[in-house]
């Protein structure tokens, strides 16, 4: 395997753990309970710069001192026999696009999950605020609509 199937190798791993990572995300997500949210975001930003690492040490391979960095699929053009290594490109690329996809997805059900917790704090602080039960005496200010909490 040279040098450049091995970094694939390694990015595609690197994407296969991220996937994982958003994954469990989801499911936290899904659950409601966000306990484990602080450790999934560190586990994934630690995951995004090994993959930022591994995508700028690719470009260095790929590239010649001194010249323009080349992108991966030109330096396969120009290495028709690194079959490895383009299947190892087709597998990452599909890879990533289902991490973004996941990703996406994620992104969604936090705004979803913002949305419903918004709507209920309003609720909570702001709803009601013409209907308090009691004046400031601590007298019943109104009437309930219950007939019988209201003659209680």
């Amino acid at each position: 395997m040279n040098t450049v199937a091995a970094l694939l190798k390694r990015e595609t791993e690197l994407v296969a753990r991220f996937k994982s990572t958003l994954l469990r995300e989801q499911e936290v997500l899904r659950s409601g309970n966000t306990d484990g949210l602080t450790e999934l975001s560190k586990e994934k930003l630690s995951l995004v710069d090994s993959l930022n690492q591994t995508g700028a040490e690719r470009s260095r391979i790929l590239s010649s001192p001194g010249e323009a960095p080349i992108d991966m699929q030109a330096w396969l053009s120009a290495h028709p026999k690194e079959t490895e290594a383009a299947v190892l490109w087709d597998g990452l690329l599909a890879a990533a696009r289902d991490a973004r996809n996941l990703n996406d997805l994620n992104g969604s059900l936090i705004n979803a999950l913002h949305q419903k917790t918004s709507e209920a704090l309003f609720v909570l602080t702001h709803g009601q605020e013409d209907q308090s039960l009691y004046s400031s005496s601590g007298q019943s200010a109104l009437n309930t609509g219950s007939r019988i909490i209201d003659s209680a």
